[in-house]
């Protein structure tokens, strides 16, 4: 604590005169630009008069002279450093308000306003004449900075390289860190919770149970953004960026002596962070602040940091409720591949005529299957069926690292595109196309006007799309700026085609979706699939994380919905009595709620939802777009409490999870006041537990009004769902809900 003290001290001291002060809107924020006496910029944030984040600096490493002599640029190994971390000054200043409100095309809430105050600095290196400007924008909920290079005249910034961006983000003590290991390649790892300074010891007992080939942890005590914190005193901090265009994915490294961390850019094949054209600009830099854990999950900062919507015209854009033969592929009754025999043989992909072996019994995409889906679907009024494994390619695609595995047209014999795609539509139904792409990108965006065309043809207007293996080009990883270049494109080049786009393996959302809309939804966490993982799993503070983390920057397909947790007689895989979902029935409807998503999917299997009838009622009934939404409780990996209002009517529902056995009292003073309404109760039966007894629950009906409060039992990885709808004449005799 001395060696801290000193160090805080002595960068304060270091501070010059060229300090410059940015409020919050209400005034609780406050942060401050300053230069030291060496031209480093610094920045510092406070709450309430309490300091969050110490005096922090600001910089570069650039790689010199990058794209000069650029025929031998590639045949020298190391290329001189040049250091942006000091000998700035202070040039010009400007602040400016800003003040709006603005639609989402689909959300949490159906207005979400705007409203910043902004400082714009401008910084002169006379080394070489370099110019830096660096914009902030406080809102009360938060900060968010970027890094903007302007052109110059000089040429000493066109084209530049960078190195490493050194932002530091200085703590004021051990806080509580809710994390998963930095890594360049995925972040399906589950939540930790631990002190900061136990990362380093942590790390590895994390990271090895992830369950996922594709690793690649860069240090010891790096971390992943969105990483939120908290300290002792009850203050919760999020780190994250916004709009990440063009630009490698920042993780954070920190100094356990300092509680310093520091932004670490994910490098390209040859090892550098970003090729750069000015002018030009990095992603937001942002750090959420409150002492109200449900005001964190409330933020629009990510939102509002984004540009405006891209398009014109939206119409085309729809929230999706939809189910798939997902689920089965996970538990092994059915396989993505046609037929077993290429793999004996050893016949080279290219070389495979379908029409001349033997399908195998169980493979997921055949006609007769995708029709019982469809006919579901139809009965109980889900928009779409997600059908994986249809295409040709699936015997050759896991680990192989090759080029051209996938043409995303050629459907396999037994599934007639165009027949199913009919007698989806004459259901009321539409496919949902999926496209995994091997990590084959330059395979995938030479296919992909073709792919999205012919989604056209045949009345597709969602795909998902995946991202499993290594990346090609070789030696890129998911989370560099090749691949963010590559998402985004994707995304793209739907929109023209009108097509949604839920990208799997894909870089954590930075909240493009405001921009663009039709990128519905992401995976890039770790979702349901894991509970068929072996002993992988996910642990029930698992969902109670999300929301403060993954999803603060965009919807995640987490694929809710299970209702029979033990798998029993469902796979035939050995070790089947090792899979099993730990929650309880009431959990799963729950996160329908808490883990918002414009793309929701009920993933089990249909004759477990035919088992059920009670709680698939819920999954039935629930909207996935809002008008608005309230936290009404939350803590960070124990309990999340949310009530969301559906989008143009006046009915709501409300959903909580726990990780722990625990009772939580709700008001329903969000409800319009002199109205009475009928609540459905969807609550764990009184021996229920997510280990022993899953399925228990039960389900109570009654009268409530916004003077109404309940108190409500959750088991040890419990929850409860609630309906809530405006009574009617016909409700009269209806009694109270307690």
């Amino acid at each position: 604590m001395k060696k801290l003290l000193i160090l805080v001290v002595a960068a304060l001291l270091a501070i010059s005169a060229s300090a410059q002060t940015l409020s919050s809107p209400d005034g609780n924020l406050v942060m401050t630009f300053a230069l030291t006496q060496k031209g480093t910029p610094t920045y510092t944030l406070s709450y309430k008069g309490q300091e969050v984040i110490r005096p922090s600096a600001l910089g570069f490493e650039f790689v010199d002279n990058a794209y000069e002599n650029y025929g031998t640029y590639y045949h020298t190994p190391k290329r001189p450093i040049y250091s942006m971390r000091e000998g700035f000054t202070l040039q010009e200043t400007a602040s400016a308000t800003f003040d709006e409100v603005w639609k989402p095309v689909w959300g949490e809430n159906a207005e979400i306003r705007n409203h910043y105050n902004e400082l714009l600095v401008k910084l002169c290196r006379k080394e070489r004449n370099f110019m830096l400007n660096i914009r902030f924008r406080l809102y009360n909920d938060g900060l968010g900075f970027r890094y903007e290079f302007p052109w110059q005249a000089n040429k000493k910034l066109s084209y530049f390289v960078i190195r490493e961006e050194y932002t530091e983000f200085a703590m004021t003590g051990d806080h509580t860190a809710y994390w998963i290991p930095g890594c360049y390649e995925t972040q399906e790892y589950e939540y930790a919770v631990s002190r900061m300074s136990e990362i380093d010891d942590r790390i590895v007992e994390v990271g090895k149970n992830v369950g996922n080939a594709m690793q690649k942890i860069f240090s010891p005590t790096g971390v992943q953004t969105s990483l939120q914190l908290k300290t002792d005193d009850g203050l919760y901090i999020n780190i994250h960026e916004a709009a990440l265009v063009d630009y490698s994915c920042m993780h954070l490294e920190l100094n356990p002596d300092t509680n310093v961390f520091t932004s670490h850019l994910t490098p390209d094949a040859l090892g550098y962070k970003g090729w750069m054209q000015a002018p030009c600009h990095t992603p937001w830099r942002t750090i959420e602040v409150s002492d109200d854990a449900c005001k964190i999950l409330a933020s629009n900062l990510i939102l509002n940091l984004n540009d405006p919507c891209a398009y014109e015209d939206t119409s085309w854009i729809k929230p999706i409720k939809y189910i798939g033969i997902w689920w089965e592929l996970m538990l092994g009754k059915s396989r993505w591949y046609y037929t077993a025999e290429f793999k004996k043989k050893g016949v080279k992909l290219g070389e495979n005529d379908y029409t001349k072996v033997t399908p195998l019994p169980n493979h997921g995409a055949n006609n007769a299957n995708v029709r019982r889906y469809i006919d579901f679907a139809a009965k109980h009024g889900f928009d779409q069926v997600l059908v994986e494994g249809w295409n040709e390619g699936w015997e050759d695609y896991y680990g192989c690292r090759k080029d051209y595995v996938f043409d995303f047209q050629t459907p396999y014999p037994d599934f007639d595109i165009k027949a199913l795609n009919e007698y989806a539509h004459s259901k009321g139904v539409r496919l949902m196309m999926h496209h995994e792409t091997s990590s084959s990108v330059r395979n995938y965006e030479r296919h992909m006007e073709r792919a999205y065309s012919m989604m056209n043809d045949y009345g597709y207007n969602a795909v998902k799309s995946g991202y499993v293996g290594g990346i090609i080009p070789n030696g890129e990883y998911h989370s560099g700026q090749y691949m963010v270049n590559h998402y985004l494109y994707a995304v793209k080049e739907a929109a023209k085609h009108r097509i949604m786009v839920n990208a799997h393996e894909a870089i954590r959302p930075t909240g493009l979706c405001r921009t663009y809309p039709n990128l519905i939804g992401n995976e890039s966490a770790r979702g349901m699939e894991y509970c068929t993982n072996e002993d992988a799993g996910i642990k029930p503070h698992h969902a109670a994380t999300l929301p403060f983390t993954r999803l603060k920057g965009g919807p995640m397909d987490y694929t809710p919905g299970i209702l029979n947790m033990k798998f029993a007689g469902q796979t035939p895989r050995k070790d089947k009595a090792r899979r099993c979902v730990r929650s309880t029935i009431c959990n799963q409807l729950a996160l329908y709620v808490t883990l918002f998503s414009p793309l929701q999917m009920a993933a089990d299997l249909p004759e477990n939802y035919e088992n059920q009838p009670a709680a698939f009622q819920f999954i039935k009934d629930v909207a996935v777009d809002w008008d608005e939404s309230r936290y009404l409780a939350a803590e960070p990996a124990e309990y999340i409490v949310a009530a969301r209002r559906t989008k143009g009517k006046n009915e709501w529902f409300v959903g909580g999870i726990t990780d722990n056995e625990r009772t939580m009292p709700i008001s329903f003073d969000f409800l319009e006041k002199g109205k009475n309404y009928i609540a459905t109760l969807y609550k764990d039966g009184k021996d229920a537990d997510c280990d022993n007894n899953p399925h228990a629950y039960t389900v109570v009906s009654g009268r409530i009004d916004s003077r109404s409060a309940l108190k409500i039992w959750m088991a040890h990885g419990g929850g409860f769902a609630i309906s809530i709808r405006e009574a009617t004449t016909a409700d009269s005799k209806v009694k109270p809900l307690k």
